[in-house]
């Protein structure tokens, strides 16, 4: 597990007036927004709202046009991050070696990678494939793969890009269960969905982006039970009409 005050040493993480127009289209039209070392953050919008540029500067990805991100203050995150996309991206090779190299920046001998390596595949249940090829897997086994991956570095943050959008419904509540693992375990994670229901379910506070904007930033269930901007209750009520009333 992280220590708690060495993961805090890079939050809050600060993004003020972020701005991103490749091209002349706006993208993200100002962003401004924190974002504490705890719990599960969910990023919620339509379509083209910029969501997953978002994930990727955070992630040094990508650069903005306009305005910084600071970390604790610092230009520079003092910390591991890691990121998972929708799909996954695995070498051609056994589904160990796939979770070793992440490790092997870490200056960690070969039995403290073995261990590791060890470890992670128990924990997100593929240690019976150990040897197996990658390519072999299913796509939930893939995805848990790559959490496996992404786990094992010890991430102080997170990042998870519509991790589940290809999967089927059991193998979308083994990465939820993993995701709120590895959150218990120390890493701040920051997602990005379109599932509403997947939202409810996992997230601690919902940050809702439209047209390049934050409308809105609030916990979970207020945002579930009485979203604040016009733009969140008509996102939602256009996505499940039949199972959300607002109070008035």
């Amino acid at each position: 597990m992280v220590d708690a005050k060495i993961r805090l040493t890079m939050f809050p993480i600060h993004l003020e007036h972020l701005r991103f127009t490749p091209n002349g289209r706006t993208v993200l039209a100002g962003i401004n927004l924190d974002l504490s070392g705890e719990g599960i953050s969910v990023i919620l919008g339509p379509n083209g709202s910029g969501k997953s540029v978002l994930i990727r500067m955070l992630a040094g990805l990508e650069q903005p046009d306009g305005g910084h991100i600071s970390w604790k203050g610092n230009s520079n995150p003092a910390g591991q991050i890691a990121i998972v996309f929708q799909y996954p991206m695995l070498l051609r090779s056994t589904v160990a070696a796939n979770v070793a190299l992440g490790l092997k920046p870490m200056r960690l001998t070969r039995n403290e990678i073995n261990s590791r390596v060890g470890e992670m595949l128990e924990r997100v249940g593929l240690a019976h494939r150990a040897t197996d090829s990658a390519r072999l897997l299913s796509g939930g086994e893939r995805q848990r793969l790559t959490l496996a991956r992404a786990w094992a570095v010890r991430p102080r943050l997170l990042l998870l890009d519509e991790p589940t959008a290809a999967l089927d419904p059991t193998a979308t509540e083994a990465v939820e269960q993993l995701v709120r693992e590895i959150r218990t375990d120390g890493a701040k994670v920051v997602m990005t969905t379109h599932n509403l229901g997947q939202a409810m379910r996992i997230s601690d506070d919902i940050v809702f982006i439209e047209a390049g904007l934050i409308r809105e930033h609030t916990p979970s269930a207020r945002f579930f039970s009485r979203p604040q901007s016009d733009e969140a209750r008509l996102f939602m009520k256009g996505e499940l009409p039949w199972r959300i009333s607002f109070d008035d």
